[in-house]
This record gives structure tokens, C-alpha cells and sequence, in this order.
């Protein structure tokens, strides 16, 4: 198999990191590829029409995108507890939801500053979608850390990309400040051999 994925996405990270934590490292080929909206670059648009990364290339089947449905995969394949069972399944979903919604939110950031021209850019935007992430995080914060004691799945696994994310992007915005449960958490889940591996520079 081959999966075309960038380091710096936090979306493809998530699959590194599951296929270290499921292993299945060995039977995946890394493919690097990046672009923006405005140009695919590298992207194999042959294999996703999107125009994102994570994709999987497959020999017995379609391609896949995007994280949540090829971590899924990867986890059926392999056997895995990445997606635990009813009823804590739709709590795990939730929770990778919320993660990839602080990243997308966190990238249309990211767009913002390096696609638009700066005569043209809406800080009204950029603090828009930073609020989406602020929010999430108090909530996570709030509503969590009981869950995030728990056994490691998608969810958690998501959620580490996405702090991993913020710090890559946003270090200057301290997310922490005010969430100590939350930031002890991400330290804990950052020693774990697959996060190690894959943060991103």
C-alpha cells in the first residue's frame, strides 16, 4: 500500500501515528505530496479528486481518503482497538470530529495568512476560526479529562495531532493557558513511541 501524506498535516500524521500504534508500519510506503487549494502540486488528483492528503493507494480496492475512513480501515485491517465498541464508539467519534474540526480550523488560518494577499485578508475570519478552536478546547478542557484518562484510541490519537498541530502553527497562542488538564494530557500522550516519531518540524 502507499500513502501519500505530508509530515506537517495533522491529518496525515493521524495515519502515520495509527499505523505505528497498530503495526502496520511496515506495509505501508510513504509517499510525500503536498499542495493548497490553489495548487494541487504533488497531490495525486488521479487518486483523490479533492486534492487532499491523507490518500490511500490500495492493491485489492478503491483508494481511500480521508483520516477518519482510513483509520478505520487500518484498524479493521489490523484488528485494533483504535474504535472501541458501543456505546463508547460514538464518544471516540465525537471526539476525532472535534480534533479534525480544531485542525481544519487551524489550517483555513494557515490559508488565510499564506494564500490571500495581505491586502485582501479578513482578520474578522482568522478570528473566527481561532474561536472555533478556542471553544473546543475549553470544552474539551471542561467535558473531557475523564475520557482522556482512559484507554488510547482514534479519538485521542486525533486529538494529539491536532494539539500537535496548534503548537506547529500557533505556539504563539498559547493554548494551554488556562487548560491544565488538557496540556498535562498532550505532554503524557507525547511520550508515546508513535507521537515521538511523528512530530512534525
Amino acid at each position: 500500500m502507499r500513502l501519500y501524506h505530508s509530515p506537517t498535516s495533522p491529518f496525515a500524521r493521524k495515519v502515520v501515528v495509527a499505523l505505528h500504534e497498530l503495526g502496520l508500519s511496515d506495509r505501508v510506503e510513504l509517499v510525500p505530496a503536498s499542495g493548497t487549494p490553489l495548487d494541487p502540486g504533488s497531490i495525486p488528483l488521479a487518486l483523490n479528486p479533492l486534492g487532499k492528503i491523507p490518500c490511500l493507494e490500495r492493491p485489492d480496492g478503491p483508494v481511500l481518503y480521508d483520516s477518519p475512513v482510513i483509520c478505520r480501515y487500518l484498524d479493521d485491517l489490523a484488528g485494533g482497538a483504535l474504535y472501541p465498541g458501543k456505546p463508547r464508539l460514538w464518544e471516540t467519534l465525537t471526539l476525532e470530529a472535534t480534533a479534525d474540526g480544531i485542525s481544519e480550523a487551524m489550517l483555513a488560518i494557515v490559508y488565510e495568512g499564506r494564500l490571500r494577499p495581505e491586502e485582501h485578508r479578513v482578520p474578522a475570519m482568522v478570528a473566527a476560526q481561532w474561536s472555533k478552536v478556542a471553544r473546543a478546547l475549553d470544552v474539551l478542557e471542561a467535558r473531557w479529562l475523564a475520557y482522556l484518562a482512559g484507554p488510547f484510541d482514534a479519538g485521542q490519537l486525533a486529538l494529539g495531532c491536532a494539539l500537535g498541530y496548534l503548537d506547529l502553527r500557533a505556539a504563539d497562542r498559547g493554548w494551554r493557558t488556562g487548560r491544565p488538564g488538557l496540556a498535562a494530557w498532550f505532554a503524557r500522550t507525547g511520550e508515546r513511541p508513535s507521537m515521538r516519531q511523528t512530530v512534525p518540524s
